[in-house]
């Protein structure tokens, strides 16, 4: 006769067996049968009574410890006995007792089916050598490429993790097979998935994509905006062109034709403009003023040396903080013209920090200007600097710019360039001339 509900309903009616089943069914799911010991602390008289009922034992203290065998053999001495002790379990709390193993091989079983779902839509959809099929393939053999990602993906949402990895097989066979040379991202993007922002550099979508391009191109993971938008570009994808700006004043462009009757009129008038990645398209080379390209940070500093150059004679230009994708394009351009680059930034953990990456990019034809420990302490302001900032400047490789962060890491204020225009202005023009900016004489 089969007694397990019975027992199981039981049991189940006695608060003072609840804490018990609740360490039985632990121990059952870490064992997969009636092993190991239990305990149970600060136990009441009730429950003491209960289980010694059981067990045939009598506990005194409240802290107590049984094993899980000897347990189950005092319930095949009571009235419901035969029972299976999974059956009870499972009776009682009313679900499958299944091992913590049982539960993990069913869920790898259920991931294995995802990824095989995924590799049989690509096979039947694109074909066995498209590069759909090659990306998963290698994700799943090789745990790359988006491995990690999909997987944190699939745990949150299986069914929108499956319609992510779908949507980057699909943009995958479409930059392989497309008949256009480039798509701008947003158009790409929609085309893909109707929404023009799903593979932003900052989505799940857009990281993805990038792992699969990554895979099929054989490339490293691109390590900063500029790389990525790169890498994108490689592949005919077309980021925004316009966002990515530097001003400039006083340089000429060329395409593969002529000089650019744009810039050369912006040169004649001797007025600053606005160079996107969209104006760089196409541009082959670069024509500057003398021997030296100088750079700032700061838009108001730019705007007040562009007033201040009379002669129109000089080539400026301003980055606008951290150096974006058209000023990483344009560098090269005008080191090829053997002209050096004098660049010069805020004399703050950020400032140092561009100025040593932009240092160690482009080498040498990069001169540090006005950011010694001498114009730092010209520059000074009132505005402290925090354990944050001053983390930042803590890996300084350029040697003059390792002296000035020791500095910063003493006074821990921060150091403007709007604070020393004059020195920067008399660098530029070798005296000091009425300034339009402001109408007075430096």
């Amino acid at each position: 006769m089969c007694n397990n509900k019975e027992c199981a309903a039981y049991f189940k009616h006695q608060q003072a067996y609840r804490r018990c089943f609740e360490e039985l069914r632990k121990k059952w799911k870490s064992y997969g049968k009636a092993a190991g010991n239990i305990v149970l602390s600060d136990t009441s008289e009730a429950e003491r009574r209960a289980i010694g009922g059981i067990l045939g034992t009598s506990f005194h203290e409240k802290n107590i410890r049984f094993s899980f065998a000897k347990f189950e053999q005092g319930l095949q001495k009571t009235r419901f006995a035969p029972v299976d002790m999974r059956k009870v379990l499972e009776a009682y709390f009313g679900e499958a007792m299944a091992t913590n193993q049982d539960a993990q091989e069913a869920a790898q079983k259920k991931r294995n089916d995802f990824f095989d779902r995924i590799m049989k839509d690509f096979k039947d959809s694109f074909g066995s050598g498209s590069t759909a099929f090659l990306w998963m393939q290698a994700l799943i053999s090789e745990k790359k490429y988006g491995y990690q990602l999909l997987n944190r993906e699939y745990a949150k949402d299986r069914l929108q993790a499956e319609i992510l990895a779908k949507n980057v097989g699909k943009a995958l066979v479409k930059l392989g097979y497309a008949d256009k040379n480039e798509w701008p991202l947003a158009v790409f993007s929609a085309e893909i998935s109707g929404n023009p922002h799903y593979f932003d550099r900052g989505s799940a979508a857009g990281q993805l994509l990038m792992h699969a391009i990554c895979c099929c191109e054989k490339t490293a993971l691109p390590e900063s905006a500029h790389q990525w938008r790169e890498r994108l570009m490689s592949v005919g994808i077309v980021p925004d062109n316009v966002a990515s700006i530097v001003h400039a004043y006083g340089l000429r462009m060329r395409t593969k034709e002529e000089w650019h009757p744009a810039y050369d009129a912006f040169c004649r008038l001797k007025e600053p403009y606005v160079i996107t990645m969209e104006n760089l398209r196409g541009i082959t080379g670069a024509g500057v003023f003398g021997d030296r390209v100088y750079v700032v940070e700061n838009e108001m500093v730019f705007s007040y040396l562009v007033d201040c150059i009379e002669d129109g004679n000089k080539t400026l230009l301003c980055t606008s903080g951290q150096l974006r994708t058209a000023a990483l394009e344009l560098i090269p351009l005008i080191l090829k013209t053997g002209a050096e680059i004098y660049y010069s930034g805020d004399i703050d953990p950020d400032g140092i920090g561009i100025a040593d990456r932009l240092w160690q990019k482009f080498g040498d034809g990069i001169q540090i200007w006005r950011m010694t420990p001498g114009d730092y302490e010209n520059s000074l302001s009132n505005e402290d600097i925090g354990d944050t900032g001053i983390s930042k400047i803590e890996n300084i490789l350029h040697p003059m710019l390792k002296k000035t962060a020791e500095c910063v890491r003493e006074k821990r204020k921060a150091g403007y360039q709007e604070n020393i225009l004059e020195a920067l202005l008399t660098d530029m023009i070798g005296t000091k001339l009425h300034c339009k900016a402001s109408g007075r004489h430096r």
